[in-house]
């Protein structure tokens, strides 16, 4: 976790250096979330290029697993019922499906894997007796912002499925004093960072990059674009 207030005082005293500009808690709020959903879409990409790198280098795995803890928070298990609402359905913050199965409810042992299909090759392989969807055999797509599995029930076990919820958008509350806002953390609706603590200063450098381009200070966009580059490749050598 990364408090909220300590990125917004960074963020501050960068943006007002030299009488830059300033940035309302509006604006830092917006910027905030974007900044901090750019560093969580990342770790996919990332992921996805070391697990892809040749060979069996150790480096490359030990980013991967590193990675892999900053997702780790962010993954979530569900109950699903034969038609699901991915947003109303209980995947709070849905924001990328993981893996979809049956489970016996007396020993959460493994029943069986959910195989993903499309609507198309649903609606194709269920005119077969011998490539339709069974108990032992069940499949699922989306649709409709919904997850769909056949068979509806099952009465092996009960269906469940891993995801990930999108970090939560932070919010720097406050209350005004004459003119000025003064952090108040006791109000409604205050948040911190969900991201781990060491993405602190690339959530500042992400902050200030949005609020150059948003006071026109495009030379404060340019050096926070600079050292953020600087910070991520020194994090992947």
């Amino acid at each position: 976790m990364v408090r909220v207030d300590n990125v917004y005082q960074k963020v501050l005293a960068l943006a007002n250096k030299e009488q830059r500009g300033y940035i309302t808690p509006q604006e830092f709020n917006l910027f905030a979330d974007l900044a901090q959903m750019e560093i969580f879409e990342q770790y996919f990409y990332d992921k996805n290029q070391f697990e892809r790198a040749p060979g069996n280098n150790s480096h490359y795995s030990d980013m991967v697993d590193i990675i892999d803890k900053k997702i780790s928070p962010f993954k979530k298990i569900v109950g699903l019922l034969g038609i699901t609402p991915i947003l109303e359905g209980g995947l709070h913050g849905y924001y990328r499906l993981g893996k979809v199965w049956c489970e016996d409810e007396n020993t959460n042992t493994l029943v069986c894997t959910v195989q993903e299909t499309t609507l198309e090759n649903f609606i194709e392989s269920e005119r077969g007796l011998l490539t339709k969807s069974t108990q032992k055999r069940p499949v699922y797509y989306i649709n409709d912002h919904s997850i769909i599995i056949s068979p509806a029930s099952n009465n092996l076990g009960k269906y469940k499925c891993s995801y990930i919820k999108r970090p939560s958008p932070p919010n720097w509350t406050y209350a005004v004093h004459g003119t000025n806002a003064l952090y108040d953390p006791t109000m409604n609706g205050h948040r911190n960072f969900e991201l781990d603590a060491s993405e602190e200063n690339s959530l500042v450098l992400g902050i200030l990059k949005l609020a150059g381009v948003s006071i026109k200070d495009f030379n404060l966009a340019q050096l926070a674009g600079q050292e953020d580059m600087k910070t991520t490749q020194q994090q992947k050598q």
